[in-house]
């Protein structure tokens, strides 16, 4: 859902998925803002809250929008706060984002992805903590500390709390 005003950023909710392999592996979108191009930037499967739709059912519809997969939601790991623009628009963004074990990797279907989605989505990846970091020497990483993040969640599984993940990427 967007909230929008005619003073400063559209406020949206937004829920998104680690897919852990059973190879320790978590799956990502390589996407870029139209509005710069040459900019890519690598950030976990999800999108919008729609009016009326719980976070997990969000998370759901928007993997398999954009994997071709269903899944089963697992439990709410990371949440992060954030303002950013794109294609020219300026959002703040709470975002919360779900664990989820899907066994063997896959090649995600993009039969799903609307136009926006098919503009600025160029590829995926199945990343281990050690090819985020290789990654992030070319690429912007989303949420900023994902490696740390990850390897936590790797090692230790899901917290016991809600862990806070740093915002913004893109100014």
């Amino acid at each position: 859902m967007v909230e929008t005003g005619d003073e400063g950023p559209q406020v949206r909710r937004a829920a998104r998925v680690l897919a852990v392999s059973d190879r320790g592996r978590v799956l990502l979108l390589r996407g870029g803002d139209p509005a710069r191009p040459g900019t890519h930037i690598w950030h976990a499967p999800g999108g919008g809250v729609e009016a009326g739709e719980r976070d997990r059912e969000a998370a759901a519809r928007e993997f398999l929008e954009e994997t071709g997969r269903s899944i089963d939601i697992g439990p709410l790991v990371w949440d992060r706060d954030l303002e950013f623009s794109f294609n020219h628009v300026r959002y703040r963004q709470y975002e919360l984002y779900f664990l989820t074990h899907v066994g063997a990797e896959f090649e995600p279907e993009t039969d799903g992805h609307n136009e926006i989605e098919q503009q600025y989505l160029s590829g995926h990846g199945w990343f281990s903590p050690d090819d985020l970091r290789a990654a992030g020497e070319h690429d912007m990483l989303a949420p900023p500390d994902i490696v740390d993040r990850l390897e936590e969640l790797l090692r230790d599984g899901p917290p016991a709390s809600v862990v806070r993940v740093l915002g913004a990427v893109l100014p």
